[in-house]
Parts: structure tokens; C-alpha cells; sequence
């Protein structure tokens, strides 16, 4: 067995090593994990809501260490990481007030005038594979839905952020959920295999590659288990004649770089019309290129570094394909010298299909400039993708964006004049090759319960 090891992107140092476990171990863990859950799924909705808020009271109470944490291991700007702490804790709090309702038994009339009920009941334990780039939240958006719907909850984390996953931990165990409910898995492939193999396990949930998925995807169904993918994407952001070309600007940069532009329903594809395309490019590089780069926990940096080597070296291939088959750097794109992973905010134009920035997921800060005819072309662009997680539109006509972004916008997600995130209140997820499943708004509480119809007769 070799250990997990976690470095500092911002000095490519290494900070610790965790032991991994052994079969015997895995194994044990995950029969534990069980058991608890044959306890909990017993605890009434109310009660298992009390130790989810007091679980984000938790979150919140530790919100500057765990922030520390994350900016150390994946190097997210502190700032950001404390701003991840704050939704998470509100995930936790949203889920606790109207997850209890959610999840009640319904009744329903029959047609022959007896009566039926659906109770949700879950259906054991849930097993959760996580990336590195948000260490907190990727774990609370799927592990407090499952456990307020009174599932088991398992994590195999990114290696590199192996810390954060066992503070999470023990900060779950403090709020007083059952031991062993929640058990950081600190394994390796291999063993991840088997443990979706295993029959105590019942469905699987991953936030990954489109790759990843379908070799999870693969092996889930193989055992007949239920999963939820959400697998990245390259959003598409349309500027419209009639956008505020100010906020637009200000919206795209935010949506490119927040979190060193390593997130999965970032803005990745700038679409903008003929009529303004040439204000929206002279005022988009300007932004970029003044971003200041640096130490993630001083105050006055803007992008800090990728969370590893390798990623920065695959993000900065991609940049190089592009640029071979067509592409042109209008700042930024090339790797700096120094500690660090660092890698400089980049403007790519005259990107076309075949190209990497036109084609795939570039997971850094590198933003892909396309021009559009029209508004109909320019949502013809966004949709010839394979990938459909979020997205977002800017014009003036509200209405009218509103009626892009529900009728023709083929994602889970869309934003209007602005960039953002999760929210808990609202589903989470996307289509295409960006998975399937919804996590957060009341839906996540329900994708791995068992819908239960009993249809009570005359005695």
C-alpha cells in the first residue's frame, strides 16, 4: 500500500502523507458504514434534519480552518474558499428547513376509493467519488441530501485534498451524527472498483470526466446500481447586441477565473455577436490581462495557481493544439518559470470547431473567443457541444433571454446577465455528455430513496 499525498500548489511542496487503507479496512469500513445506516434510517425526519443544521453550524464555526485547508491543498484564493464554506453551510441549513417535507409520506386517493401512500425511503449506502476543486462542497451538495434522506454515506476524495475530506469528517462525527455514518474511504482505483461491487453499496454518485463517467457508469450498472454524473462541460456564455457590455465583461471575467477558472459550470466559450464583438474583445483582454496572479492567501490576488502539475501541463497542451490548428493568443498562453503551478489568464480567438478550445473542457484560466452572426447563430454555437451543464446569456431584453435559456438553451443550467454557481434552492446537474441526475432544490433528497407505493384496502 502506498500512502496519499497532498502538496501545495503554490510551492509545489509536499504537506502530508495519510495511510491508505487495506482490503480488510475497506471492507470493514463500509460493513460499519452499514450497520450505522440500519440505526439511522430508523431516526425521524425532524431529528435527522437537527443534526444536519447543526452540522452547518459546524461548517460555519470552522469556516476560516477549513478555508486554510483548501487554499494549502488545491489552491483556491482563501477569500473564495471561505465563500465555499459559506454555501455549504447554507446547503446544510436550506436541507434541514425543507428537506423534512420533501421526503414525507404522501397520501393518495385510489380509484376505488381506498386510499394509497409513498413513503421515501432510502435505500442504504450511498458511495461518492470527488474531485479535488472544490474539497468541501463537491462533498456536502451529495453526502447531506443523502444523509437527511436517511442513507449511509460513503467518500473516496481526491487524493490531493485527502485533509479536507477527514476535517469534513470530523466535523460530521462533532455535529453528532452517528459514527461511522460518514466514513472517508482513503483507497485507491482498485479498490474503488470493488467497492462499487459491493452489496451493501446501493447507488453511486460521481463528479468527474466524461471519461470517469462512463467507467463508473459502466460498472454501476453492471451491478444494477443507480448513479448520478455530473461531468463537467465547456459553457457557453452569450453577449447579445443589446447587452451591458460592462457587466458583461465584469460577469465573463468573474466566470472564467473564480477558482483559477477550475470549475466545472464555469463560463468557458465567450460567444459574442457581430454587432459588439469587437468592444467586447478590446474591454475582455484588457480585464484578463490586468488579473494578478499569485500567493492564494494574500488579499490582492487574483488567480492563484492550478491545483497540480500535470493539470497546468494538460491545460497548457490544449492551448498549444489550438493555436497549431488555428487559434490565436490575445494574451497569456504560455507557462511562467517558478515555484508553482501557476498559469496566466489567457484570451484565445478566432477558435473553431476541431479545436481543443472549441471542442473540450479547458479546466484553467483559458477563455475561447467566437464570433456570431446573430443571436440565432450564436446560440447555434453554444449548442453544438457535446457537453450541456450550465451557461448563460446577457441582453437587455430579459424576456427574451428567459425565453432562449428555457427553449432552446440545450443545459441543466443557464444564468441571465450575471455568473454563478450552485444555489441550494436550485437543481444542479446537466445533459448530454455533462451527466445526468440533479443534486440541490429538493432533488437531490430524492435520487437515491426508494418510492414506495402502499395501497391500503378495507380491512
Amino acid at each position: 500500500m502506498s500512502d496519499a499525498i497532498t502538496h501545495n500548489p503554490n510551492t509545489g511542496e509536499e504537506l502530508a502523507r495519510y495511510p491508505q487503507m487495506s482490503d480488510e479496512q475497506m471492507q470493514a469500513a463500509i460493513d460499519r458504514c452499514h450497520e450505522a445506516f440500519e440505526q439511522w434510517k430508523l431516526v425521524s425526519l425532524e431529528d435527522r434534519a437537527d443534526i444536519i443544521r447543526k452540522i452547518g453550524e459546524g461548517l460555519a464555526a470552522n469556516q476560516d480552518k477549513l478555508a486554510d485547508l483548501m487554499t494549502t491543498e488545491m489552491g483556491k484564493l482563501r477569500s473564495q474558499g471561505m465563500e465555499e464554506v459559506e454555501l455549504c453551510a447554507g446547503i446544510c441549513q436550506w436541507t434541514a428547513e425543507h428537506a423534512p417535507a420533501q421526503l414525507a409520506t404522501e397520501r393518495r386517493e385510489l380509484q376505488s376509493g381506498e386510499y394509497g401512500l409513498i413513503a421515501y425511503e432510502p435505500i442504504g449506502v450511498i458511495y461518492g467519488i470527488q474531485p479535488w476543486n472544490f474539497p468541501c462542497y463537491q462533498v456536502v451538495r451529495y453526502s447531506i441530501a443523502n444523509l437527511m434522506a436517511g442513507n449511509g454515506v460513503l467518500l473516496k476524495h481526491a487524493e490531493s485534498v485527502t485533509g479536507s475530506a477527514l476535517e469534513l469528517q470530523r466535523i460530521y462525527r462533532e455535529a453528532g451524527l452517528p459514527e461511522h455514518l460518514f466514513t472517508v474511504l482513503v483507497i485507491d482505483h482498485d479498490q474503488s472498483d470493488a467497492v462499487i461491487a459491493h452489496d451493501k453499496v446501493r447507488g453511486v454518485t460521481l463528479t468527474g470526466s466524461p471519461s470517469a463517467g462512463r467507467i463508473i457508469g459502466e460498472q454501476a450498472g453492471k451491478a444494477l446500481k443507480k448513479t448520478v454524473l455530473e461531468l463537467g462541460s465547456n459553457d457557453a456564455y452569450l453577449v447579445l447586441e443589446d447587452a451591458d457590455l460592462d457587466r458583461a465583461v465584469q460577469m465573463c471575467v468573474m466566470g472564467r477565473v473564480y477558482n483559477n477558472g477550475e470549475t466545472c459550470v464555469a463560463a468557458k466559450r465567450f460567444i459574442v455577436t457581430d454587432a459588439v464583438y469587437d468592444q467586447f474583445k478590446d474591454r475582455f483582454v484588457q480585464a484578463m490581462q490586468s488579473l494578478k496572479s499569485g500567493d492564494p492567501m494574500a488579499d490582492d490576488t487574483d488567480v492563484g495557481p492550478m491545483a497540480r502539475q500535470d493539470l497546468r501541463d494538460d491545460l497548457h497542451d490544449q492551448v498549444r493544439k489550438s493555436v497549431d490548428a488555428g487559434a490565436t493568443v490575445l494574451c497569456g498562453g504560455e507557462k511562467p518559470d517558478g515555484p508553482g503551478y501557476f498559469y496566466p489568464a489567457t484570451v484565445l480567438e478566432n477558435v473553431e470547431p476541431g479545436q481543443p478550445a472549441y471542442d473540450d473542457e479547458l479546466f484553467g484560466p483559458v477563455a475561447s473567443l467566437i464570433r456570431a452572426k446573430d443571436s440565432d447563430d450564436a446560440m447555434r454555437i453554444a449548442n453544438d457541444s457535446r457537453f450541456g451543464l450550465g451557461g448563460g446569456i446577457f441582453s437587455a431584453d430579459t424576456d427574451r433571454a428567459i425565453e432562449l435559456a428555457t427553449k432552446h438553451f440545450d443545459t441543466g443550467m443557464v444564468f441571465v446577465n450575471g455568473f454563478g454557481l450552485a444555489q441550494p434552492n436550485m437543481p444542479f446537474g446537466g445533459v448530454k455528455n455533462s451527466g445526468y441526475g440533479r443534486e440541490h432544490g429538493g432533488f437531490g433528497v430524492r435520487e437515491f430513496v426508494n418510492a414506495k407505493a402502499v395501497m391500503v384496502m378495507a380491512a
